[in-house]
């Protein structure tokens, strides 16, 4: 199973020379099975540039994308209206996500709606379908995905995506309960090889910031330990913390993980 990262960034977009060595793109991942199944993560800037791959490599055959988002806050879904396979005829994007069908239609027709965006999402080429995920599994070819609630203001869930025995989770846009951690998406870890987390603050913002909706590597290390996790990679960075400011985030995070790691734009993993 093949992942790779096309925005790593959570909030908002973040651009310079400061934030070149993880990138400045909203999330957004795509994962492939070793039979070449794919299934792209969220929908933040990132996917423009995954979209325009696709188209690339696609010629003449169809495009078959189910797209799994986590949540319909604007960083996760703020790239759809520039994502080229949208816009294409021969393109069917099955839209997974957290809500009934018909209210996710409904906001991510009010992204593109009159006066934000020149196109509206129904007058998009793409065929659709809309799939609210359910407690059970979903099998897309090799790729089992399943979901799990976590604590987010308008809420949020994480993925968990494996083939066979080898897995990765998805779990940012998430905050511990004010006691304890969260026993519920620790459990939902367990035989993950990967878990990318959520280290949108350090522990002294974090202070300032409880009920945002958002963690710090601190308890990222905590649920990593507590499901027997292998691999942390500190996500949803923050838009306002430089390249410098992610090294030393990862430095204090190997201290008590030590194979801890910040995702970045192009990162590309085999598990």
């Amino acid at each position: 199973m093949k992942v790779e990262f096309w925005g790593v960034r959570g909030t908002a977009p973040a651009a310079g020379k400061n934030f070149a060595k993880y990138g400045g793109h909203t999330p957004c991942a795509a994962v492939e099975s070793s039979a070449g199944d794919l299934i792209i993560v969220d929908a933040g800037t990132g996917i423009r540039r995954l979209g325009d791959r696709l188209m690339a490599g696609s010629g003449s055959r169809a495009l078959e994308i189910p797209l799994f988002l986590t949540h319909f806050h604007l960083d996760h879904v703020i790239g759809l209206p520039f994502f080229a396979p949208l816009y294409s005829a021969q393109t069917r994007i099955t839209f997974y996500t957290p809500i009934l069908p018909k209210e996710a239609e409904k906001w991510l027709s009010g992204l593109m709606a009159r006066g934000y965006f020149p196109v509206a999402f129904g007058e998009t080429a793409a065929a659709k379908e809309f799939v609210k995920v359910e407690e059970e599994s979903i099998a897309i070819g090799k790729l089992e995905i399943s979901h799990c609630p976590l604590n987010h203001p308008q809420g949020s869930v994480a993925y968990k995506i494996a083939e066979q025995d080898a897995g990765i989770v998805f779990g940012t846009d998430t905050e511990p309960p004010e006691a304890g951690m969260d026993e519920r998406l620790a459990g939902f870890l367990r035989g993950a090889a990967h878990f990318v987390c959520d280290a949108t603050f350090t522990p002294e913002e974090y202070r300032r910031r409880q009920g945002w909706g958002h963690s710090t590597w601190q308890h990222g290390v905590e649920l990593a330990r507590a499901a027997g996790v292998r691999n942390l990679l500190l996500s949803h960075l923050n838009p306002d913390h430089e390249d410098r400011a992610i090294d030393e985030l990862v430095r204090q995070s190997r201290r008590e993980f030590r194979r801890t790691a910040a995702a970045h734009e192009g990162l590309r993993l085999v598990i």
